[in-house]
């Protein structure tokens, strides 16, 4: 009861201290979902009998999604009729009031939106206040990417559903390409692609490549694609093992040898690294396919110059991408039809044509990777305008390509110690080797314990 006490009021304490947002409201998000939210649209006329379902998210775009998706269901299911009542808050004020309402057994939505690095707070215990969705999600999940279910499982139990796959590609430069005189298409492995940074480095003096060092979108990929993680399957701390040791020492070899630079800004949201890519001082980049979004809009001078491709592996059977980032939708258990919201739910984001909407009116890469290859992907919008109509053409060939992640309960702060410690102390700031950087964040995780 104390513990459940101290949470409360730590929550509520959150919900009013500026001081608790992720981000300095000045920055843009680190991922589709942490930036400061807009007026929430007015929901439509409720159709007479309808449910009111509550929802809980800190995007506006989730919410137009959702908005849009309530008129479709209401077209298709007159007899089961819903009005969306949404509330669209900060990141921090999101994810704390629904924590609190959760452990309190009241004041939940029906309905939550959960960021991937916060989603274990809610699956703690034995009982998690969301509810299982495996009986409206199992019967689809032939056409989806399974491991994106993964991430917001617990016991074999699907708690959350996600809006994209976050796949990880490079996002080449073709200007600076072209004028190397190299072939991206001949890069199979990491060791390729440091070859290749060598020439690109010597015939325009532009860096192959850049590394955050505050944030985890650089290394986290690379990680996951040679099947490792912070935690093992077993909730072990992983974090310092052989292979991310080397993953680190790989950046910063190639950091020391001048084909990588150091972010602007410190990760590939700030302003400084906007404006340095924008400016064209980077022969490729290694971010999720959600960043397409931020190219288009804070880096307009790259239009028709950025190509994407998989990523190089550093051993034979290695994943050619990872899926990354993430916001999972949940049903709480406070809601009043709980079935009718499981639902909901499961056609807003499992149906077909839903996906199609993903990537039409969010700019996300489905979780269904069958509509991939469907001519609705490639019809005109400002994605194909900007990158052009080959973008699923490549993500379909990686629909195999992605490891779970291992999510515990230790997820969220051990997400935050690869940011805020392993990444500056062996990138930033170089205080640290990569050995001595994970090893000091791993044995504050296994202390914990």
């Amino acid at each position: 009861m104390k513990k459940l006490v101290s949470l409360m009021l730590a929550g509520i304490m959150c919900l009013g201290a500026t001081a608790c947002s992720s981000k300095p409201s000045t920055t843009p998000p680190a991922e589709p979902g942490k930036e400061a939210p807009a007026p929430a649209a007015p929901a439509a006329e409720a159709p007479k009998g309808a449910y009111e379902l509550s929802f809980w998210t800190f995007q506006e775009i989730h919410n137009q999604f959702y908005q849009d998706a309530v008129e479709t269901w209401n077209k298709k299911y007159p007899d089961r009729p819903i009005v969306l009542k949404p509330e669209v808050y900060s990141y921090d004020d999101n994810h704390n009031k629904l924590l609190v309402a959760l452990q309190s057994g009241t004041g939940a939505p029906d309905m939550a939106d959960i960021e991937i690095s916060r989603f274990a707070n809610y699956l703690k215990g034995s009982e998690p206040a969301l509810v299982p969705l495996n009986d409206v999600v199992e019967k689809e999940m032939p056409n989806m990417v399974k491991a994106r279910f993964d991430n917001y499982a617990k016991d074999g139990k699907y708690y959350g559903i996600d809006f994209h796959v976050g796949a990880t590609v490079l996002y080449y430069n073709t200007d600076i390409i072209k004028a190397a005189g190299v072939d991206i298409d001949s890069i199979k492995t990491w060791k390729d692609y440091v070859e290749v940074g060598k020439t690109v480095l010597e015939k325009t003096g532009k860096p192959m490549t850049a590394y955050e060092t505050t944030e985890h979108w650089s290394i986290y990929p690379m990680m996951n694609q040679q099947g490792s993680d912070v935690f093992g399957k077993d909730g072990s701390v992983t974090l310092d093992n052989a292979i991310n040791t080397k993953t680190l020492e790989f950046m910063l070899d190639n950091i020391k040898s001048g084909i990588a630079v150091k972010a602007p800004g410190g990760f590939m949201h700030s302003e400084e690294w906007y404006a340095y890519m924008n400016e064209g001082n980077v022969a490729s980049i290694i971010m999720p396919a959600w960043y397409m979004g931020r190219f288009t809009d804070y880096m307009p001078d790259l239009k028709g110059k950025i190509t994407l491709r998989p990523l190089p592996i550093f051993n034979e059977g290695d994943k050619r991408s990872a899926g990354m980032g993430g916001t999972g939708t949940s049903v709480t258990n406070q809601a009043k039809d709980v079935q009718l919201v499981k639902e909901f739910l499961a056609f807003a984001k499992t149906d077909r044509e839903q996906n199609i909407k993903m990537w039409t009116m969010l700019g996300f890469d489905p979780i269904r990777w069958d509509v991939w290859d469907d001519p609705a992907m490639k019809q005109p919008n400002k994605y194909t305008d900007y990158f052009g109509d080959g973008v699923f053409d490549l993500l379909y060939t990686l629909k195999d390509e992605f490891n779970s992640l291992n999510i515990t309960e230790q997820y969220p702060e051990g997400i935050t110690l690869l940011q805020k410690t392993v990444m500056v102390n062996a990138l930033e700031n170089e205080s640290m080797t990569p050995a001595e950087a994970l090893k000091t964040a791993a044995d504050e995780l296994r202390a914990k314990q």
